[in-house]
């Protein structure tokens, strides 16, 4: 006759084999400390970083280099502003850069068809707007207004995205009248309206918006304007291609994405 285990012995047994039982069932968690362990030893992000940028993203980028070299203490953004062509020819010949931000899809492809850029990603649209001396004494309204004779204005040169786009939206627009001169970048046709030297100029809309203090803008309907696509990539020739995929991915972040939309950009 079997002998019987006394009531706490086979309780205690129970509770054992169930503890058992229930730990099988549970796939096996990191302990707290291996994590933290992995997570610190996390190589910091550091060095120095150049980045080839349109003209037209002046302002908005100095902010977001100060925003990133504040996230990862230990890295230096430069950036290197001009015509998105420009740049295009500047990636492709080499120059010691990491990162290309063009103002339109043609320029990058350009790079990315030779082989020295891959994966590019779009972070921005910005759209055309007209640059008038501040308070508007010619009262520019619209664009056929600067098919008026009295009035004086400026493109981007025609391999430029803002010379391209402008022609563009003119030839819509059904306007005849031809500029007065064509410009390396979208800050020469700024500079261009706010020192007088012409009644308006054909930009962005995020050039309005940073020269407001001494231009106003005059809207262009969506039917006449051309949407500029903003794509940026990392660059073959990177020396840091780790920091430069840290701030491709940070522009496409949040918090740029906000600093990007308050110099007038919209977003991806």
């Amino acid at each position: 006759m079997p002998r019987r285990l006394a009531p706490g012995l086979a309780l205690a047994i129970a509770i054992v084999f169930g503890l058992g039982a229930g730990c099988a069932s549970e796939k096996p968690r990191p302990s707290t400390a291996a994590t933290a362990s992995t997570a610190t030893t996390q190589p910091a992000l550091t060095g120095n970083l150049t980045v080839l940028a349109a003209a037209s993203l002046t302002d908005s980028f100095n902010e977001l280099g100060k925003g990133f070299e504040a996230l990862h203490p230990g890295t230096k953004i430069t950036f290197s502003y001009d015509a998105s062509s420009s740049l295009a020819t500047q990636a492709n010949n080499g120059a010691p850069a990491d990162l290309f931000a063009s103002a339109d899809q043609p320029n990058m492809k350009k790079v990315t068809d030779a082989g020295n850029a891959t994966g590019p990603r779009v972070f921005a649209h910005n759209k055309l707007a007209v640059l008038v001396e501040k308070g508007n004494p010619k009262k520019i309204t619209a664009l056929t207004d600067l098919d008026k004779p009295t009035v004086s204005f400026v493109l981007c040169a025609a391999e430029v995205p803002c010379g391209k786009y402008g022609a563009q939206a003119l030839a819509t627009a059904g306007v005849k009248a031809q500029p007065k001169s064509l410009e390396a970048n979208v800050k020469a046709v700024v500079t261009k309206v706010t020192t007088g030297e012409v009644d308006a100029g054909i930009g962005y809309v995020t050039d309005a918006k940073a020269a407001a203090a001494s231009a106003d803008g005059v809207d262009i309907p969506d039917q006449y304007t051309v949407v500029a696509e903003y794509p940026i990539a990392v660059l073959k020739q990177s020396k840091n291609a780790n920091l430069a995929y840290a701030f491709l991915d940070y522009i496409l972040g949040p918090d740029a994405q906000a600093i990007l939309a308050k110099y007038g950009f919209t977003g991806p």
